[in-house]
């Protein structure tokens, strides 16, 4: 049985909450992209919001190092993926590495909060990549050291994450034993599990 597009989007809405905008709600993290490349007015709006997320010092500690398929860039960053994310990001068009620095550059004092501001602004990514009609996937499964020797990163910066961007795919082109996941229901642990008073006490809202 083949799978629509519109009809996974509509199984992985969130389910609707009143007064979450539907952004939010809408943006998932596919698996099956697209072969149709990203356009470059797109990709500007996208970093646009990355450049507006809130940073510690408004440091914006982030760096976005950014492959398209069938180029140099995209073509180190997918070597630097783990077997599995290979087997599916493969069809993503456009691949994206974030670093962050590790110190201040207005007093060189180390900046414990990177990750954390670069983080928020892969969300905003995220979030302006599904108002555009795209979707991004984010990955822990890569190899920091062998990006980082690829891009000659200096140790100075923290090596982040690795996001796939693109418009939405046929689910069913995914390999073997994606597509369950790719159609699962979405969940999310309780707001009395994540929002507390005291530890392990869940706040009153």
């Amino acid at each position: 049985m083949s799978h629509t597009t519109e009809e996974i989007e509509k199984l992985k809405h969130a389910p609707a909450v009143p007064g979450v905008i539907e952004v939010i709600l809408e943006r998932w993290s596919p698996r099956a992209f697209s072969a149709k490349p990203v356009s470059r007015e797109h990709l500007r709006k996208i970093f646009e919001a990355a450049r507006w997320a809130a940073s510690s010092y408004n440091e914006q500690p982030w760096r976005f190092i950014v492959g398209h398929k069938g180029d140099p860039t995209y073509q180190k960053i997918f070597e630097s993926l783990v077997a599995f994310n290979q087997s599916w990001a493969a069809s993503a068009p456009v691949l994206i590495l974030s670093a962050a620095s590790k110190t201040f550059a207005h007093n060189g004092a180390p900046n414990r909060f990177a990750i954390h501001d670069t983080g928020a602004a892969t969300a905003f990514i995220a979030l302006q990549a599904t108002a555009l009609g795209l979707h991004t996937h984010s990955m822990a499964g890569f190899d920091p050291d062998k990006a980082r020797a690829a891009f000659d990163i200096p140790d100075s910066y923290h090596i982040g994450a690795v996001t796939a961007l693109g418009h939405l795919g046929d689910a069913d082109n995914l390999p073997e034993g994606l597509l369950e996941r790719e159609l699962a229901p979405r969940d999310r642990k309780a707001l009395s599990e994540i929002v507390l008073s005291d530890w392990g006490h869940p706040a009153k809202l």
